[in-house]
């Protein structure tokens, strides 16, 4: 890794210790002569995360690891990460493997064709259950209604964009709502989203801590419906 790579990718990791060495591996596998950075923030596990990023990362000379000492939510342990971040390119992804790395390399090509500034990409997911698309899809709607702009699959990943969308950022989120804050701040800035499918594939280690069932669902849609709303009164509403 160069002291400028061409991207860095952020993966916050809760209690991901059975993920790490099929994660790094893939990685590895996947970026072969690619110029980019792993960041891996240990997001305040209280599992083994710790004991193996300190046995792995010697092995994987692109990776290293940022420590958030107690869990503050999912988009401050990305935040953590995006703070130490030297790419040109900047992003996230999951670390439980639902998404394949392979992607984050396909998304930083696509970055790439497009002109790299001004362009903000996302995996758009395929192969999900019917309930979940319906829920993704009626959350789009609220969420293109609620901000102003023309929203889907907010959660897809990876997301990758270029750092200068970063800069006038003020108080993005510190929970699940940040892959909505990058979505609506890069359209109000005028950066064009390149989507990709990419296959939503099933986790191979624990299991996930909010999709159980349909009650699940609801009371996210509770807490993302608050969220865009506070979103909204900070940003303003309306699209650009």
């Amino acid at each position: 890794m160069s002291a400028s790579p061409v991207f860095s990718i952020v993966v916050p990791c809760y209690n991901e210790a059975a993920s790490l060495p099929a994660l790094l591996e893939a990685f590895s596998a996947a970026g072969s002569g690619v110029d980019f950075e792993l960041i891996l923030v240990d997001n305040g596990s209280t599992d083994n995360t710790p004991g193996e990023l300190a046995r792995l990362l010697p092995l994987y000379p692109f990776a290293r690891a940022v420590k958030v000492d107690v869990n503050r939510g999912y988009g401050f342990g990305i935040l953590s990460g995006l703070a130490t971040a030297y790419g040109r390119a900047v992003g996230w992804i999951h670390a439980d493997l639902q998404f394949s790395p392979a992607a984050v390399f396909q998304a930083a090509l696509l970055l790439d064709r497009a002109g790299g500034r001004k362009v903000l990409v996302k995996g758009l997911r395929r192969g999900r259950p019917l309930l979940d698309r319906i829920f993704t899809a009626g959350m789009s709607v609220f969420e293109t209604v609620c901000m102003g702009t023309r929203l889907r699959d907010i959660n897809g990943q990876p997301t990758l964009f270029d750092r200068s969308l970063m800069k006038d950022w003020t108080s993005p989120p510190h929970d699940f709502s940040l892959d909505l804050y990058v979505c609506v701040t890069a359209a109000r800035a005028g950066f064009r989203e390149v989507r990709f499918g990419v296959e939503n594939l099933q986790r191979r280690h624990g299991a996930s801590s909010w999709n159980r069932g349909f009650l699940d669902r609801l009371a996210l849609a509770r807490r993302t419906i608050a969220a865009s709303l506070r979103m909204r009164a900070r940003l303003g509403g309306g699209g650009r």
